[in-house]
């Protein structure tokens, strides 16, 4: 099944979910445990009848829910078609029979408070260092370009963050002793729902992180710490709803 892009994503209009990273995400409001259980049940029956079901975490007064196709397919420029992990129909049309779920569940979403990790490694190398990485991060080289035509690491089940890589620069990876003064190579990418972005942002600014980096805001927002460490707000801007 065909990815879809972030303006057929936007034009489902899905209330309750945000599209962050490479799926939707939802959170539920609920009671209990108790009440968090018989909602997961009625949604899993829903993913019974049509053979898809959402990644499901129950927290304290809360369930959060991602819906990703692990065999959308992506065509480049070229028309090389990949399979890839990502957001299809079957996930749009699920979303829209789980929000008639938490309706009848009486249960209320709060999109705004959804959000998604990944790590970013800068480096020219990636095809060289991806084969550690994916084995110290999941076990598995299998890993290494999972869900995706990169050298990405994906951990099929979902325990750590997405690790993607940067351009680096290829002299400096070369020689590591020629590094001069240290320089960040790692960094985190917060993924939140577009109406959250304004509110992170002005929160890690007033715990006395600074705006390096807004060129390509609201995409893109990047933010250092009192030590120089930089992390990026992303919001997934070609997927939200407009005007």
């Amino acid at each position: 099944m065909d990815m879809l892009r972030g303006d057929a994503i936007a034009a489902a209009e899905l209330t309750d979910w945000r599209k962050l990273a490479q799926g939707l995400h939802a959170r539920y409001l609920v009671d209990g445990f108790s009440d968090a259980a018989r909602f997961v049940v009625a949604v899993g029956e829903a993913g019974d009848a049509v053979g898809h079901h959402p990644h499901v975490s129950i927290g304290d007064g809360h369930v959060d829910l991602e819906l990703v196709s692990d065999d959308a397919i992506y065509r480049d420029d070229e028309g090389t078609e990949y399979i890839v992990e990502w957001v299809t129909q079957q996930d749009v049309d699920l979303a829209r029979r789980i929000s008639e779920i938490a309706a009848d569940h009486a249960v209320t979403a709060d999109p705004a408070s959804v959000s998604e990790v990944e790590l970013g490694l800068d480096t020219a190398r990636s095809a060289t260092v991806a084969p550690v990485w994916a084995a110290l991060l999941t076990g598995s080289a299998e890993s290494q370009g999972r869900g995706s035509p990169s050298d990405e690491v994906r951990d099929a089940t979902g325990r750590v963050p997405n690790l993607w890589f940067g351009d680096g620069d290829a002299e400096t990876d070369a020689d590591a002793d020629a590094v001069a003064t240290p320089r960040q190579r790692f960094h985190v990418e917060v993924y939140v729902a577009p109406e959250s972005a304004e509110q992170r942002i002005a929160a890690a600014v007033a715990a006395g992180g600074t705006v390096v980096d807004d060129s390509d805001a609201p995409g893109l927002t990047v933010i250092a710490d009192h030590d120089g460490n930089t992390g990026v707000v992303c919001v997934d801007v070609s997927a939200a709803k407009k005007g």
